[in-house]
């Protein structure tokens, strides 16, 4: 008797989950009209920039940046950084299509600041240290894209040492 109903449950299971995903997922219907109606589209590239009323957008970079720290000829500790671009609006697509110049030049910088011990101590407590990395990331960004990058922001930073 059990064999015979559980195939039967798990049927109207299925039955009923395929109802409620088709319902789900369906357009929403204006209900005066009665005509469906489209959600509202994303702009292009929305999972990575914002626009901002101050005219600027932000472009954040695809993936984070690994930094290892040297000392005695040996990685002590691994430094991930996570950053952004502040740009001027409409320039996304461009960043994109160039980002592994961007990337190259990115990691020169962020590893001279590696050689130069800019990552040891308490150097994310220190503004000066991290405003020194942040000049140098944004010199370095118009130097391959132009005028058109206000800045290059600090999104995450951590350290791991080994």
């Amino acid at each position: 008797m059990i064999a015979k109903i559980v195939p039967l449950i798990f049927l109207l299971a299925g039955i009923g989950g395929g109802i409620g995903t088709a319902m789900f997922l369906s357009p929403p219907v204006d209900q005066q009209s009665g005509m469906e109606t489209a959600p509202p589209e994303k702009p292009e590239g929305s999972d990575h920039e914002t626009a901002t009323d101050s005219g600027t957008e932000f472009v954040k970079m695809s993936n984070q940046f690994v930094i290892p720290v040297v000392e005695n000829n040996s990685i002590a500790a691994l430094v991930v950084i996570s950053l952004s671009l502040e740009t001027r609006p409409g320039i996304s697509e461009e960043i994109y299509n160039r980002e592994p110049k961007l990337r190259d030049a990115f990691l020169r910088t962020l590893f001279e600041h590696a050689n130069m011990g800019g990552f040891k101590g308490a150097f994310f407590t220190r503004t000066e240290t991290l405003d020194l990395l942040r000049t140098a990331l944004r010199e370095v960004a118009q130097e391959e894209m132009g005028p058109d990058i206000l800045n290059v922001l600090i999104m995450d930073i951590i350290r791991q040492d080994t």
